[in-house]
């Protein structure tokens, strides 16, 4: 059968892809709005809203792609800062799927490890009694580096904001990007912001406790699996030094080092941060 491209059908075709990139364009200005008006939304703590002016959610979101139709893994929420803008964004159309730190069942050890399995108590606590709000994201564990259950091709995107450091300190930062590679679909994102360290050339950088080196961090990702698609300095910050003696917790809004110098890490606002899109090859 012969095809025959008239004018008329040419115009046509020139139109609908017009339109086509017309409405998807509108589409991303109209998500970028939405995850502001999730951000500003008053079911946020005002703590919680302060920090929209550091960790610019709307423009990260929409830099990593998101989109409401998505299956989407949200890593260490913790107190659920970004949890508050993903699940209710999610809820309709998408899924929302919480990635907790490991759960105490009496065998935890260290005291951050048990710490932190209280916050995720209290997460999934204020989850259930606010569904309206949240809708049902579902809840698995990341005991670095694995996730309990195992995770395998199940989710279009994965973000993890700030966590990569603590995988590195701990040993395991190739090993669970490997198990985060595992758990995307081939072609889903993975969105990540991490403290930056500074460069001081090429091939090396240096900074204090939980800052990472952005090409070392690229290089670890790439290693596991994935391709880089872009990165950003949306959450870039060049008033910070990275020279302090409690490393990146001495800014906000840790402030580890209390009322010594508070001023000075206030003014600075939060850290320097990597903002990193990666893909899992669709082959």
């Amino acid at each position: 059968m012969s095809i025959i491209i008239t004018k008329k059908t040419a115009v046509f075709a020139i139109l609908f892809s017009v339109l086509s990139l017309s409405a998807f364009c509108d589409s991303a200005v109209d998500n970028g709005m939405v995850f502001q008006q999730l951000a500003e939304n008053e079911q946020r703590s005002s703590e919680h809203r302060a920090r929209n002016v550091y960790r610019n959610p709307a423009e990260t979101l929409q830099f990593f792609g998101l989109t409401e139709h998505m299956s989407v893994l949200e890593i260490w929420p913790g107190h659920g800062w970004y949890t508050e803008i993903l699940a209710p964004f999610l809820k309709q159309h998408g899924q929302l799927t919480l990635a907790q730190f490991r759960h105490n069942d009496g065998s935890l050890k260290s005291d951050r490890s048990i710490f932190w399995a209280k916050v995720s108590e209290r997460l999934a606590q204020r989850i259930d009694e606010n569904s309206d709000y949240f809708g049902t994201p579902q809840l698995v564990e990341l005991d670095p580096p694995a996730f309990y259950p195992e995770l395998t091709d199940q989710f279009d995107m994965v973000l993890t904001f700030r966590n990569a450091h603590i995988w590195d300190e701990d040993g395991h930062l190739f090993a669970t990007l490997h198990s985060i590679f595992k758990a995307l679909k081939p072609g889903g994102i993975l969105g990540m912001v991490e403290h930056r360290a500074a460069r001081l050339s090429d091939i090396s950088s240096s900074a204090v406790d939980g800052y990472l080196d952005e090409s070392y961090v690229i290089q670890a990702a790439e290693l596991a699996g994935f391709s880089l698609v872009a990165s950003s300095e949306l959450n870039a910050n060049p008033a910070d030094s990275k020279n302090y003696a409690k490393g990146v917790y001495a800014l906000p809004p840790t402030l580890a080092m209390g009322q010594v110098n508070k001023a000075q890490y206030l003014a600075i606002g939060e850290s320097d941060r990597m903002t990193l899109k990666f893909v899992k090859p669709a082959q």
